[in-house]
């Protein structure tokens, strides 16, 4: 990643669409209207938040915008009144998000960012970068054609220092609830959760934690102001006094307003990553993408109800799915952070972790999410996986590289087939897409998937075709001096589009 820095693209966004319902009540002695069936239409707008990258004077920092194509969509997009407007999609720094101080590497003092990586077509990314530490949040939105779809993706190499490491992040909506399953308070970690407010009213935030004793006692965790168009980062390890706890599972919600969280975790000894929020709670989880050659696996869950959870734990492999060694089932306690480690996971064959009732006819609620290393000793890098949904029409992930990147797509319950469409290059390629059939209870690794004569980064969209429930995981591996680097961003339903109920209007004949 040694590249000229570039202006600093904007970034975050919150996906907004608005439908409206409308029912008339027919005169009596009139035939009731047949009911129409809902259609579903792109989004207009759609928005995201990226959170400060770094702090570190190292660092390194790409922003990859991307918008994929949808058939038969046109250029412009109609405002309702029969007037066209451009659509856009662009990130901006957020108002008063710029952190303080630092200058960027060969001692020069890092400059502002001026113009933001616009995305200006479907199906094609494009590409901006900024390095040092005075790189803020971004806050950003996308309307018309360029809204259905749209994906950030914030990668930064840290290459020394205790922030070494390569950070990934797919920049995420707004919204008020987020978990966060294998956070820490440990000493040798630094895990600080950033909150960040994209719209022009302040944000009150609460932070909970919970440690495998149940809710730590915590202070200033309660109404964290977050003031428009702001980002606030939280050190999780000043909210308590308790003794630091290894596995936390943190819990933001809003009291007004909505933000975008994401948690910026350092390990001493192992690196850093962001930890992405985990699905909602369910009974089931999917944990997908896990590495071939990861040398430790740390499986952390938790149960916000009021029953227990009892886990059934298996590996959708290549080859099938098996059990752990050792490690087939997990007791998660209500309102107590579980973990497990599960050595010698995948034995050399990407795999997925699928969390199940142990007992099918009691199915507790859980968050869940993966710790993952790859190397040994001072040659360590560590990432996060958070359990997640399956892509019900659409995912994308983007910032790919060629031999740098792995998409895992698993079919944890039933057959299924998929297609996989690699766009063009930033900077030039042809796109590719692939029919990929699933056998039940596989999970299977991509790596020659690119654009034809590609140049640049590109990026990945997933569609379901027919079958059971599909879960995906794109792995970005940049090694650095001996050190294997690598970051994993699970793929989540764009929600490029939205249900409208088809409007019926019958009022009949009034005497």
């Amino acid at each position: 990643m040694k590249r000229t820095t570039l202006s600093l693209i904007a970034g975050a966004t919150a996906l907004a669409a608005v439908t409206g319902f409308a029912a008339l009540t027919a005169p009596a002695g009139t035939a009731a209207p047949e009911a129409r069936t809902p259609t579903r239409l792109p989004v207009e707008r759609a928005g995201l938040l990226c959170p400060v990258p770094s702090t570190s004077e190292v660092a390194e920092t790409v922003y990859t915008s991307y918008t994929p194509p949808v058939a038969g969509a046109g250029a412009k997009s109609g405002t309702g009144s029969g007037k066209a407007e451009q659509p856009t999609a662009r990130l901006a720094p957020a108002e008063n998000a710029t952190p303080s101080g630092g200058t960027a590497k060969g001692g020069k003092k890092p400059k502002a960012p001026q113009a933001p990586a616009t995305v200006t077509a479907p199906g094609k990314p494009v590409t901006a970068e900024a390095n040092g530490p005075a790189v803020p949040a971004l806050t950003g939105a996308a309307t018309g054609a360029l809204a259905p779809g749209w994906t950030v993706q914030q990668t930064t190499v840290v290459e020394a220092g205790g922030a070494r490491g390569l950070l990934g992040l797919s920049c995420g909506a707004p919204d008020t609830d987020f978990w966060f399953p294998a956070a820490s308070t440990a000493k040798d970690r630094q895990d600080y959760v950033h909150l960040t407010n994209p719209d022009d009213t302040a944000a009150v935030a609460d932070i909970e934690l919970y440690g495998p004793e149940g809710a730590l006692k915590s202070q200033f965790t309660e109404g964290i102001p977050v003031p428009a168009r702001s980002t606030v980062p939280v050190l999780l390890s000043t909210l308590t006094a308790e003794t630091a706890k290894p596995d936390v599972t943190v819990h933001v919600t809003t009291r007004s307003g909505r933000v975008g969280a994401a948690i910026g975790s350092a390990d001493e000894k192992l690196g850093s990553d962001w930890i992405a929020a985990a699905a909602d709670p369910a009974g089931t989880a999917v944990l997908p993408g896990i590495p071939a050659d990861a040398t430790s696996v740390r499986l952390v869950a938790f149960a916000p109800g009021d029953d227990d959870a009892d886990l059934k734990v298996q590996l959708a492999t290549t080859a099938g799915t098996i059990v752990p060694a050792g490690a087939g089932s997990l007791h998660v306690k209500s309102g107590m952070t579980a973990s497990v480690d599960l050595p010698d996971l995948t034995r050399g064959e990407a795999g997925s972790l699928v969390l199940t009732p142990g007992d099918p006819k009691k199915s507790t609620p859980i968050v869940a999410a993966l710790r993952v290393v790859r190397g040994k000793g001072a040659n360590s890098e560590v990432a996060f996986i958070p359990a997640t949904p399956a892509i019900s029409a659409r995912a994308t992930v983007a910032d790919n590289r060629a031999k740098a990147t792995t998409l895992s797509l698993t079919a944890p319950f039933a057959a299924a087939e998929v297609k996989v469409t690699a766009s063009a290059g930033s900077g030039g390629g042809t796109p590719v897409s692939r029919t990929i059939s699933l056998k039940a209870g596989t999970t299977t690794a991509l790596t020659d998937l690119v654009p034809q004569g590609l140049k640049g980064g590109y990026a990945l969209t997933v569609e379901p075709v027919s079958g059971g429930k599909v879960y995906a995981a794109r792995t970005l591996a940049l090694p650095q001096d001996g050190v294997p680097m690598f970051t994993v961003q699970t793929l989540v339903d764009d929600r490029g589009t939205v249900e409208v109920p088809a409007a019926h209007q019958d009022l009949g004949v009034l005497d």
